[in-house]
């Protein structure tokens, strides 16, 4: 049994202040992006890293023997130093072990027979390149070709994906290379207890040799909210900003700092002032975290006894901790494209049933709803693609193309297989089936089809599967979808709408495109009207509704969802808590007088001001 050490309540992330310099340096104020909660007092450590020296030269032919033996010797040791890190996951919390580890395998297969070590070889052999040249050339190209695959369509959690995707690649080219230059790796040895940790750049195998309880806080000049290493930061409970710029540049030795993982900033040598609303700051964010904690125990319900179902949204299996955490009554929207990423053949139905399984597994009998894949043209899969199941360069307009149950039911052996997985890790509990990008009943025909047939295909084979089908539902996110609602309703299981596509496609609105990103307004008149017309035709009937995406996560939005029938939400693990307040500080009428009010509205800042002000008169 692992020996793990939760990190410290962040009332004790303090060290008693250093002695003050005689020349005191002005308090500098810094702002980047919070990637974990809490605010950190103490004095400054920064842990640098010198960079690599790369030969950038050509080889002669008659080395390239010489050159591909210092590159499998720089492998093997790559191997060995992530074998040293795997064992010292053993005393880091239980949650960031969940985080790195699969991390570290994903950069052990990279090591092995894989994209990045065929082009590297190709390149030393080919090209004549030394081998610290040819795995930064290759990991560059790999790591480009894979941002390539953004479009403007492209949502905020592709784009995320794909950049975690290019890191992994990146960031194993940067211990190959230092093992090849035997350039020295980053040092936390002489970190000592309660510092606040600076530096250009934290990866996550770096984040997997903090010990949180000596750690105060961490603050980084690069980085962002979506990354491995802020998901680790937030699972060993560090305050933590990252994208900080000019942050490492600026401080020195004997600088004390304040780090708000909340509001997203860093004061170096803050004045008395500044340093007791930060100890103010500490005490209420303990406070809060207490109140959450109980919170957390209590059940989802109004004022007046409605029972409220919230439940999380899981991209990555190791986000299984954090939903666990939130007291999240089950998955409401479990993605498996992370099953399909960074492999070069399709997970067949064993790997995808075991996956499953561990998932349903983990949650206790709460329950899971599992998407089938949502491939679109921005998502490169390079496994799709040399099955030849996708083109190897995506749709011009990927948003309106071959994606999601329209890949599928063309390619239905995917989906039969699919299915089949779902059905057999649905006999570890209970399970739902999400069929994505659904916009007309004929689809969904189709679909149930092939479910029944790998149904009955299932029970010949004597597979253990739950003794009643899951559910099959369907993704209400286009409005064509919502204004069929009706229609599909009699097709369907269960509606699960999408917030973030429906807005995104109703107001032709890409909010990753600066340009137009102010546009993206999920409380507009026209996208409530369509999250209303669909929730209606599923009450009718009684079927079950959700509502997920951002306006799921945001408590401002409870009462308005409430009153328009919602009452299933998934969300991110960190806003549960948040929603559940919402939930349990309202009462149905009041909600229900609330949407009435919204719904006669033509304007969307009106509709936010009444929005704002719910709750506040009187």
């Amino acid at each position: 049994m692992n020996a793990t050490r939760p990190p410290p309540p962040p009332q004790h992330r303090r060290l008693a202040r250093p002695k003050t310099p005689e020349a005191t340096r002005p308090e500098r104020q810094f702002v980047g992006i919070p990637v974990s909660a809490g605010v950190a007092i103490g004095p400054v450590f920064g842990a640098s890293e010198p960079e690599p020296v790369i030969a950038r030269h050509k080889i002669q032919a008659s080395d390239i023997a010489a050159e591909g033996a210092r590159l499998e010797a720089a492998v093997a040791q790559s191997r060995k130093q992530l074998t040293k890190l795997r064992g010292r996951l053993t005393i880091l919390p239980e949650d960031s072990q969940t985080e790195i580890a699969p991390l570290i395998d994903a950069y052990s297969r990279m090591l092995g027979s894989s994209r990045l070590m065929r082009g590297v070889r190709r390149r030393i052999e080919d090209t004549l390149l030394s081998a610290e040249s040819a795995v930064m050339a290759e990991a560059d190209a790999i790591a480009d070709a894979i941002m390539e695959q953004a479009t403007s369509d492209s949502s905020a959690e592709d784009l995320a994906s794909l950049r975690r995707r290019g890191d992994e690649v990146r960031e194993i080219a940067r211990r190959l290379v230092r093992n090849l230059t035997r350039a020295p790796f980053r040092s936390f040895a002489a970190l000592p207890d309660g510092a606040v940790l600076i530096s250009e750049e934290l990866r996550p195998a770096d984040a997997a040799l903090l010990d949180p309880s000596r750690l105060a806080g961490v603050a980084t000049e690069e980085g962002g909210a979506d990354g491995h290493t802020a998901v680790m930061l937030r699972a060993l409970g560090v305050p933590a900003v990252l994208g900080v710029t000019g942050l490492a540049h600026a401080m020195r030795p004997g600088d004390m700092a304040v780090v708000d993982g909340i509001a997203g900033t860093v004061i170096l040598n803050p004045s008395p002032a500044s340093l007791t609303a930060a100890r103010r700051a500490v005490t209420a964010f303990a406070r809060e975290r207490q109140r959450y904690a109980r919170l957390r125990r209590l059940p989802a319900e109004t004022q007046d006894n409605e029972p409220v179902e919230l439940q999380a949204n899981l991209e990555l299996p190791v986000e299984l901790p954090l939903i666990v955490q939130s007291g999240a009554v089950g998955i409401g929207l479990l993605r498996t494209e992370f099953l399909f990423m960074n492999r070069e053949t399709l997970p067949d139905e064993d790997t995808q049933t075991e996956t499953y399984r561990a998932i349903v597994e983990a949650m206790h009998g709460d329950p899971v709803t599992i998407r089938v894949l949502d491939w679109g043209g921005e998502k490169e899969i390079e496994a799709l693609s040399n099955a030849g199941y996708v083109p190897d360069i995506a749709d011009v307009n990927p948003a309106l193309g071959i994606r999601g149950i329209r890949l599928l039911l063309r390619q239905p052996d995917l989906l039969e297989t699919q299915f089949a997985a779902i059905l057999r890790a649905g006999a570890a509990g209970p399970v739902r089936v999400l069929l994505p990008m659904v916009t007309n009943v004929s689809e969904v025909r189709a679909a149930r089809e092939i479910y029944d047939r790998v149904l009955r295909r299932l029970r010949r084979r004597g597979e253990r599967m739950p003794e009643k089908p899951p559910p099959l539902g369907i993704m209400i996110e286009t409005p064509g979808a919502a204004l069929a609602a009706d229609a599909l309703a009699l097709e369907a299981d269960f509606f699960a709408i999408g917030t973030n596509d429906l807005t995104s496609y109703t107001l032709a609105v890409d909010r990753a495109d600066a340009d137009v990103a102010s546009l993206y307004d999920p409380i507009h008149p026209a996208v409530l009207r369509l999250v209303q017309f669909a929730t209606e035709a599923a009450l009718r009937i009684r079927m079950p509704v959700s509502v997920c995406g951002e306006m799921a996560s945001n408590p401002m939005l409870t009462p308005l969802l409430l009153g328009i029938g919602l009452r299933s939400f998934s969300m991110s693990a960190s806003a549960v808590p948040r929603v559940k307040q919402a939930v349990r500080g309202v009462e149905i009428d009041a909600c229900v007088r609330l949407a009435r009010r919204v719904m006669e509205q033509s304007d969307a800042d009106r509709i936010r001001e009444i929005v704002a002000g719910f709750g506040k008169e009187g």
